[in-house]
Parts: structure tokens; C-alpha cells; sequence
């Protein structure tokens, strides 16, 4: 298993409920075949740019473990998702 790291970018006029549901319901895919770590809540901060014509987005880090296989699906998983605006996984890792 590697260690990875996820970023990813919520619209900021989402409510709390929603927020913390989109939250668990990808730690549910990260526990599905890896081991989801603490989110790690940024919160709401301005983008560098407008993304769909928002200037901020609530920012939220989930470091995992997981096999190569699993950022594929998340990756893919998070492309299809509405409130997802952006996100990035990145391999922990050193080769």
C-alpha cells in the first residue's frame, strides 16, 4: 500500500450537512479498499481563479493509504461528482 494525499475543492454554498456527507461519502470509497486518515478541514479560501463563475471554495485534505488501483477510481468517482469543483491526489511516496 502507498501513502497518498487528496485535495479537493467544495462549492462554498454548500451547508454544513452536505459538506460533511460529500466528506464521508469519500472517505466511504477510500475505506472501501485503503485506510482514509483525519480530514483535514481548511475551510472556505479565495481561489486563484473563478472556477464556474465562484470566487472561493472550502478546501478539504484526506491523507490515505491505498493500493495503486484506488486513485483511479476516486479520481474518476470525483470528476462526476457537482460539488466537487477541483481536486488533486498526489503520491506520498518516494521511488
Amino acid at each position: 500500500m502507498r501513502n497518498y494525499e487528496l485535495l479537493f475543492i467544495l462549492d462554498p454554498a454548500m451547508d454544513e450537512a452536505a459538506r460533511n456527507q460529500m466528506i464521508e461519502t469519500v472517505k466511504g470509497i477510500i475505506n472501501a479498499d485503503g485506510e482514509a486518515g483525519e480530514a483535514d478541514l481548511w475551510g472556505v479560501k479565495k481561489l486563484a481563479y473563478p472556477i464556474n463563475k465562484k470566487k472561493d471554495g472550502f478546501y478539504v485534505l484526506i491523507p490515505f493509504k491505498a493500493s495503486a488501483e484506488l486513485p483511479k477510481e476516486l479520481d474518476r468517482r470525483l470528476k462526476i461528482s457537482d460539488n466537487c469543483m477541483r481536486h488533486i491526489i498526489v503520491c506520498q511516496d518516494e521511488k
